[in-house]
């Protein structure tokens, strides 16, 4: 059902939240989640460690994430989704400034575990944040505002870690990124609306135990569909450019850290490609938008096969573009399928979409040491075929053609 708030002092406005903070928190969210990955090859020598064992700082804190995603729906319905994410936010920036001081690869390995276990208070927050705020036949343009900041934060992260290691110190690359991430705070917790003070309808939680609404959920089944896909997603995306780093460290091409972190510049193709691609979902429906995507993105993966960095590159630009339109399309499939529990059910998501994440950043490594390159491709194809099986097989809802076209970006 839904309920307004009954306090005097709060009146449901029309006027439209704005877009650059919901864009901002997307930054806030991925700026350090794989701010490692250019940094693998130079953490192994540093450290004398294995792929796998650096590759911890990459899954440890996607596997933190899949374990307090579930615990954000129930905090956030207690204190707000606005306070979530901007407490979240200021805690990813300390976590960031305290890896900074590691001096192990253990010690660097337990602050990016903190930093995900307080990743999903912005992720999961914002998405469920947007569907309070946009009416649904707007929900695609809302959310691919949002991923297209995820985009621009996860490509300033690696492109920042990359270049300051290659001409300092790793160590400070971190202190970089938790300035710019304290920054991003201040600005979420002065310009990011409050949803219950704007006065906006809250869906309010069914009078049942937590574990009743869960099963509720699981019991959905294109949301679990939806939970599956994501698994899918991530999984294509981090196992990609986790292992073509050490793929493109080797000879014959030998590549450094920096141009390894510029390598993440072909992530801004994906944010153009993403900030176009809500309109197109809002008008011709979500199975299409993921089945259009994750082809997109078995192409690029296919695309670096050939042995010339110019093929490598155009191939990630199509496999990130693929990736980041799968998230948008799953994302705001969550809420035509969700009446109530929004911010529950995008905390599920979110165990699903990093645990994806989680294992590909490990599940490819017997392919790696099998096959090389090309079997981590193998791998990441028949991940991306089988999501789009899950969307075509398991999804349903007809898409707002006449309200998408009517309406502009928020």
């Amino acid at each position: 059902m839904i309920q307004f708030s009954n306090s005097p002092n709060l009146q449901f406005s029309n006027s439209r939240p704005p877009a650059v903070p919901v864009a901002l928190a997307g930054s806030a969210a991925f700026l350090n989640l794989y701010a490692t990955q250019p940094l693998l090859p130079l953490l192994a020598r540093t450290f004398h460690a294995s792929p796998f064992q650096v590759g911890l700082t990459v899954t440890a804190p996607t596997v933190a994430v899949a374990v307090a995603a579930p615990f954000v729906g129930r905090l956030a319905d207690r204190v707000g989704l606005q306070r979530v994410i901007v407490a979240a936010a200021f805690v990813l920036a300390a976590a960031a400034a305290l890896a900074a001081t590691s001096a192990s690869l253990g010690q660097l390995i337990g602050w990016r575990f903190v930093q995900g276990i307080v990743t999903p208070g912005v992720f999961a927050c914002t998405v469920a944040y947007v569907y309070e705020m946009w009416p649904p036949e707007r929900a695609g343009r809302a959310m691919a505002v949002y991923i297209t900041g995820t985009i621009l934060g996860g490509f300033l992260g690696r492109v920042l870690t990359g270049v300051i290691a290659s001409r300092a110190d790793w160590r400070l690359s971190f202190a970089v990124i938790a300035a710019i991430a304290f920054g991003i705070a201040i600005v979420l917790w002065r310009f990011l609306p409050d949803e219950r003070r704007l006065g906006r309808p809250t869906l309010a939680a069914p009078r049942v135990e937590p574990r009743e609404r869960v099963r509720d959920l699981f019991r959905n089944r294109p949301l679990v569909a939806t939970y599956a896909i994501g698994f899918c997603v991530l999984f294509t995306n981090v196992a990609m450019f986790t292992y073509v780093t050490f793929h493109l460290a080797a000879p014959p091409y030998s590549l450094g850290t920096a141009a390894l972190g510029w390598l993440f510049i072909v992530y801004l193709v994906g944010a153009v490609a993403t900030a176009m691609s809500g309109a197109w979902i809002d008008a011709y429906g979500h199975r299409a938008g993921l089945a259009s995507a994750m082809t997109i993105g078995a192409a690029g993966a296919l695309l670096t096969l050939i042995p010339s960095i110019s093929a490598i590159v155009a191939g990630l630009a199509l496999s990130s573009t693929g990736v980041f339109i799968a998230q948008t399309t799953a994302s705001s499939y969550i809420g035509t399928v969700t009446a109530t529990d929004r911010a529950l059910a995008v905390g599920l998501y979110s165990t699903f979409y990093y645990a994806g994440g989680s294992a590909g950043g490990s599940a490819p490594a017997p392919f790696w040491n099998a096959a090389g390159w090309p079997g981590c491709v193998a791998l990441v194809v028949l991940v991306q075929l089988t999501g789009a099986a899950i969307a075509l097989t398991s999804w349903t809802g007809a898409p707002h053609r006449a309200t998408a076209a009517a309406r502009p970006l928020p």
